[in-house]
């Protein structure tokens, strides 16, 4: 096999004016390797010829397989060796490593989204360590991030705990930071967010009330895939090692007194790589939704409940009734110093007295009413069985006459 650097040699010498046979005395190739050479407008490598392989036959089927379940060699094997196949076991595991060198690779690959303004942030949380207080109990430190799109206006904030209320006071806070919140938020699949269950899974109720309130939509990214929120990604570590490494702080106040001065004068004053503008100065163009078309949200106490077939949800012990048509249905109930409000998605559809004692009942005659009357409707009509009986036609039958001469003539 020659080298760029032979071919190159072949070719100066023909440029200088040597024959063929020349070169060939010159360089120890033999006159056909130098006629092919000088055909070549550039250096063909070497190609070792395809060899057959006693895997050739079952490779669909392996590929097949191996698409649909990502089983081991020992498995596939099994599984061909019915089918004829008398190879190998390590032929089998060399042609199933290209498999998963391809899924690697697939499964890193990801394309740039860049956002127009004011058409998404992205959130997230992040663990910041353990530390002792006075006393020498242990405290959590976590910090919420949310990263404009457009700008990459960061916002940062300290908490002890992830909890939901947690997380909307964060919300607030950045809304207020920024001035505004864009159009779209995207998130990983946080139980704050979603409930658990899956990539299927419902939307925290809580959370979507808060979302429904600002008027933003909430995202999630795929599962197992962050990212898909690349930008807010890059900033945890960022600001693990610009802002929180090596520095010292001498309680909350401070940890966020230092963070606000790091976020105005560095994370938002330099110049971002990606951009090539300082994030300060994008933030004008964000065009987001100011914060004066909602009002702050109200941190009132809610929680989830599903309606009995009793029509009542219980709360703290009380009961509180609905209408008859939302039996089974989840539903978030709000509770004020004063009143009770239940609410279906964005449909208020039950508001109560606070109950002064647990284990009160609190009603309204037209839910009761209701009841009764959906207790009174005639009962629907039973539908047809599912299965089958038939009679085979031509059954003799006989009068009853008949029976009646022949217990006549019984002695």
């Amino acid at each position: 096999m020659l080298t760029v650097e032979e071919w190159m040699d072949v070719k100066q010498l023909f440029n200088e004016g040597h024959s063929r046979r020349a070169i060939a005395r010159l360089t120890g190739y033999s006159r056909n390797t130098v006629d092919k050479l000088l055909q070549q407008a550039a250096p063909v490598p070497f190609a070792k010829p395809p060899r057959a392989s006693q895997l050739d036959p079952y490779k669909p089927y392996l590929q097949q397989r191996y698409q649909a379940c990502p089983l081991s060699a020992v498995r596939l094997i099994e599984e061909i060796r019915p089918m004829g196949y008398t190879g190998g076991l390590c032929v089998l595991r060399r042609y199933l490593a290209g498999f998963r060198t391809q899924q690697c690779a697939q499964a890193k690959a990801t394309v740039r989204f860049e956002t127009p303004p004011g058409q998404q942030a992205q959130v997230d949380w992040a663990y910041g360590g353990t530390f002792a207080d006075r006393e020498g109990q242990p405290v959590k430190v976590y910090f919420f991030l949310m990263v404009l799109g457009f700008s990459r206006m960061l916002y940062v904030q300290f908490a002890p705990s992830m909890a939901l209320p947690e997380l909307l006071a964060c919300h607030q806070a950045a809304f207020t930071f920024f001035g505004g919140w864009p159009r779209q938020l995207l998130y990983d699949n946080m139980a704050q967010v979603k409930l658990p269950g899956g990539p299927g899974a419902p939307w925290n109720p809580l959370f979507l009330d808060f979302a429904q309130h600002y008027g933003f939509i909430p995202h999630t990214c795929r599962v197992r895939r962050p990212r898909t929120k690349g930008k807010v990604e890059r900033m945890v570590d960022y600001v693990k090692d610009n802002f929180l490494m090596g520095r010292s702080f001498a309680g909350w106040p401070d940890l966020e007194a230092q963070g606000q001065h790091w976020l105005t004068h560095t994370a938002n004053g330099r110049v971002h790589a990606t951009t090539g503008r300082r994030p300060v100065d994008l933030l004008a163009a964000e065009q987001l939704t100011p914060l004066a078309t909602a009002a702050p949200y109200r941190f009132a106490p809610k929680s989830a409940r599903q309606v009995g077939a009793d029509g009542f949800v219980h709360l703290e012990r009380s009961r509180y009734s609905v209408p008859p048509e939302h039996v089974g249905q989840t539903v978030l109930v709000e509770l004020g110093e004063q009143r009770v409000v239940i609410r279906a998605g964005d449909l208020l559809i039950a508001e109560h007295p606070r109950a002064s004692q647990p284990g009160a009942c609190m009603t309204k005659p037209e839910h009761v009413a209701a009841f009764w009357k959906l207790c009174q409707l005639p009962d629907p009509p039973r539908g047809t069985p599912n299965w089958q009986l038939t009679f085979p036609e031509g059954v003799a039958t006989r009068p009853l006459s008949a029976y009646e001469q022949a217990a006549e003539a019984t002695p």
